[in-house]
Order: C-alpha cells, then structure tokens, then sequence
C-alpha cells in the first residue's frame, strides 16, 4: 500500500511546458532516446515524470523519474534511488491509470 493516495496528487506540467511533449535522455549506451511524457504530478512534496520510449509498444514499461530544479533554475530528470520512494510512487501511477483495480 502506497503511502500516497489519488486524492493528493496536483497534476503539473513543468516539462511539457518546457519540452513540449517528449524528451530525450542519455541511456546506458550513451545514446540520444525519445520518451513520450505520459504524467507529471506533484505528490508528498516531490515532483515526478511517468515516460514512455517512443520507440515502444503501449504495453512496455515506464520510467518514474524525480523532477528537481538544479540551482541554475533548470529541470532534471534523476532516478529516484530510494526504494520505498520508487515504490509508493509507482503504486500511486497505477492507482491514478487503473482506479477501479485499487
């Protein structure tokens, strides 16, 4: 059970509003990826990207990754390490994209 419920998440859109609708990161192979920006929301005083590889099918997985703002005032995308965090927010995506099976 996540820490976090529907009902606390603000949606946001800092990276679209940035980005537009997709980004690109850096893999683990040093190559340039597309990822589509499914959702950004604002929960228990984090900011968080759900992004899809562009390149893949509907069914494949998403990356859940921590928006932060760097001193210079611009937005990052960093992988959230802390498991429990990960977790609860992972649980809450699904809450949000399948409420009826929560």
């Amino acid at each position: 059970m996540t820490e976090f419920s529907a009902s606390q998440v603000v949606e946001t859109n800092r990276l679209e509003s940035v980005y537009g609708l997709s980004v690109e990161l850096i893999d683990e192979n040093a190559e340039s990826v597309t990822y589509r920006i499914i959702r950004e929301f604002e929960v228990g005083g984090g900011a968080y990207a759900v992004l899809q590889n562009e390149s893949a099918g509907a069914d494949d997985d998403v990356q859940i990754l921590k928006i932060e703002t760097s001193a210079e005032g611009e937005i990052q995308l960093v992988t959230i390490d802390d498991d429990d965090e990960w977790e609860n927010v992972a649980e809450l995506f699904d809450e949000l994209t399948f409420p009826e099976e929560m």
